[in-house]
């Protein structure tokens, strides 16, 4: 057994931390590692049998820090928090550069400018130089090695031309190169970080949803009720709270008193209220626009569906895409490179001019502009932005990887019942044989009750129960229908033609109940197309994908509801089985998705490149869906497809600034073109700028 560690990192600040933290873990014998700059957060896979403190002192022991509160949403490193170093340095650096532009003999001044210069080198140690050497200390070297080389370069340079010449020349003294560049990184990470943490605004606002505190209902020994406000956090299972009109729900649970419109827009996507009365679930986070209403609470903390969707886009976020994965093998090697290249810089140079001056700023130059950092940040960032205008519309993906994969699909499959249609099935017309009216409807209802199927979730919002039957066992079989034994020892059946039907039953019926494999009586349904299905698969058909139905409803129905809808193929009567052989075989020839909502679609929506799940789906459809649409309207399906294309352009746009930013920039400083100053500025900028192309994520039309 493998056990799953999540935990909340300070000091993560950037992707290049990220990438740090990932390998040292991978190093230590971790799989499945994820670490996420955005949030903070770190996820790995150890066995069961080792103890998790040796990892936690890894991270630690590369100048990281383990968090303990439990449901931080990100980072708030001290650094960034009190910004009291980078004022300090940026303070200290800005009357070494004034130098250059002031003839004021105290900026010109070697002592001072050396006094300035130690001051935002200390800083720069503490800050970079810890996290330089605990990654060559590893042996997984990054760009704070650069960085302080450079950094450090200038400096020892500048302090040798002040005190151990014998005459201080003005060409000796590089100060404020050395300054310059450790404050503008230590400027371009704070701009990193706190633009990174505009890609992760999906996440607050779904933790704003939250309210602080709960009226929870206390009753003492005689039932006397009593209201004490408490925090939120600390409701538990089976607690009653107590929430009134303009409110927002506390915790999920069940309404045990009242009645109510409810707005889910923020959790469903769905902008009309929901009128819920005694017995309905609730969400916590959703706003209760008239009442008051009593809730047990079903579900809290991490159990809750807020705090379920949290995770979700959070383990998103820190999946890595194949255009990730190789970035990061770009940035491993890259650094030796460049270390190389600056090396041979310097001594081309010398060779060349004969200047050791020259030589040594254009080798600082290359180490300063070529760090890697934005070829590391390049996916995270538009993935991040990505899954957050998904979940603002009601679009909840699982895994990073899954918008990239959208843009691959070239063929949709989708389900019947309670995909295409609503599942919503009126009951036409029913017909008994040697059994009671009443006992037909009562054997039916309970037999269905036992099921998740949206027919029988149909079933029984048309009938009630009106006698007790007492099954003393019940099993749904899936794409069959449902078997249960009675206290009497008899077994009842009740289920699809393919199943049941035989010669003596009536044809054209839907459902066939049998006892002890002897006919009692059939059910005829109608089912009604969502109101968005025709007018979403015309889109998509425009847009140039194959369509196919595949269900396993009979010939005459499908064949019915595709003469109204533009599929491309239709397949009927398919078992779990057959509908997971047909989506491995489709997938083999062109990558597809499935759209489907029962228990019978969760193999093929697992099999499926995407699997695609609706939010009244069956619990075990969701969870083998790589996309829910919470919003429950198929209409979100073709902006899901759009936001995955428009996810991995962006991500390529991305990755060709950086690597292009790199391969201009490093023949450039090389070249003596552009003075080391320069270069950390530029350094810093090219982050800013892959964080503000990805947050165009939010504006396109989709």
């Amino acid at each position: 057994m493998d056990q799953l560690i999540s935990i909340q990192v300070e000091g993560m600040t950037c992707s290049n931390c990220a990438l740090s933290i990932t390998k040292s873990l991978e190093k230590k014998g971790a799989t499945n590692v994820s670490a996420n700059a955005a949030s903070g957060e770190v996820n790995f896979v150890i066995k069961d049998e080792e103890n998790p403190t040796n990892y936690f002192e890894v991270i630690d022991s590369i100048g990281y820090a383990i968090k303990e509160e439990e449901h931080s949403t990100g980072k708030k490193d001290s650094f960034f928090d009190k910004h009291i170093w980078l004022v300090l340095s940026l303070l200290c650096t800005i009357p070494l550069l004034l130098h250059m532009f002031m003839p004021i003999s105290l900026l010109h001044n070697a002592y001072f400018q050396f006094a300035l210069a130690s001051i935002v080198m200390f800083i720069g140690t503490l800050k970079l130089g810890v996290s330089a050497y605990h990654s060559i200390k590893n042996r997984i070297p990054n760009m704070d090695v650069l960085v302080m080389m450079g950094a450090y370069a200038a400096y020892i340079y500048s302090v040798i031309g002040s005190f151990f010449l014998p005459v201080v020349h003005h060409n000796y003294l590089f100060f404020e190169t050395a300054a310059s560049i450790i404050s503008l990184v230590l400027l371009g990470n704070y701009i990193e970080y706190k633009t990174v943490k505009a890609t992760t605004v999906a996440i607050d606002d779904l933790l704003k949803l939250q309210p602080p505190s709960a009226l929870l209902i206390l009753k003492d020994s005689i039932g006397k009720e009593t209201i004490q406000e408490v925090e939120s956090k600390f409701i538990r299972k089976d607690d009653i709270v107590l929430v009134n009109a303009g409110a927002a729900i506390p915790v999920d649970g069940q309404i045990c008193f009242g009645a109510g419109l409810i707005d889910e827009k923020m959790i469903s996507g769905e902008s009309a209220p929901v009128y819920k009365i005694n017995g309905d679930e609730v969400i916590g986070g959703t706003i209760l626009l008239d009442g008051p209403v009593k809730i047990r609470a079903t579900k809290v903390g991490k159990q809750s569906v807020l705090q379920s969707i949290i995770k979700m886009i959070r383990e998103a976020q820190a999946v890595k895409p194949p255009l990730q994965k190789l970035a990061d093998k770009i940035s491993i090697v890259f650094v030796p490179v460049v270390l190389a290249i600056a090396l041979v810089t310097f001594a081309g140079t010398y060779f060349y001019v004969h200047n050791f001056t020259i030589a040594i700023m254009r080798s600082i130059a290359v180490l300063v502009i070529s760090c890697p950092c934005a070829m590391g940040l390049a996916t995270p960032a538009a993935i991040a932005v990505g899954l957050g205008r998904a979940a603002r519309m009601g679009i909840l993906v699982k895994g990073g990887d899954t918008l990239e994969r959208l843009k691959t699909i070239k063929q949709l499959v989708f389900d019947k019942t309670g995909t295409i249609t609503t599942g919503q099935m009126k009951i036409d017309s029913f017909h008994c044989d040697g059994i009671l009216e009443v006992d037909f409807k009562n054997i039916v209802y309970h037999l269905e009750a036992s099921s998740s199927h949206p027919i029988a979730k149909s079933i029984l919002k048309q009938w009630t129960k009106e006698g007790a039957v007492t099954f003393v066992e019940i099993n749904e079989w899936k794409g069959k229908g449902m078997e249960g034994k009675d206290d009497k020892g008899d077994i009842w059946k009740l289920g699809a033609a393919k199943w049941l039907y035989q010669e003596t039953m009536p044809s054209g019926h839907d459902l066939y109940l049998t006892c002890n494999d002897v006919y009692r009586g059939a059910i005829k349904l109608i089912d009604e197309l969502r109101n968005d299905a025709k007018e979403t698969l015309q889109l998509l058909k425009q847009k140039g994908y194959t369509l196919i139905l595949l269900s396993g409803d009979r010939k005459e129905k499908c064949e019915e509801l595709a003469a109204q809808l533009p599929f491309d193929q239709v397949l009927f009567e398919h078992t779990p089985q057959m509908k997971s052989q047909f989506l491995k075989e489709l997938n083999s020839k062109e990558p597809t998705a499935m759209v489907g909502d029962g228990i019978n679609d969760a193999p093929a929506l697992a099999m499926a490149e995407v699997g695609i799940s609706l939010s009244d789906a069956s619990h075990i459809a969701m969870q083998s869906a790589a996309i829910i649409l919470s919003s429950n309207q198929l209409s979100s399906l073709p902006k899901a497809i759009a936001l995955g294309t428009y996810t991995q352009q962006t991500i390529v746009q991305n990755l060709f600034w950086a690597m292009f930013y790199n391969v201009i920039a490093i023949p450039v400083a090389a070249f003596g073109y552009l003075e080391p100053t320069w270069g950390a500025g530029i350094m810093a900028l090219s982050d800013v700028v892959l964080i503000l192309n990805s947050l165009r994520l939010n504006y396109r039309k989709l």
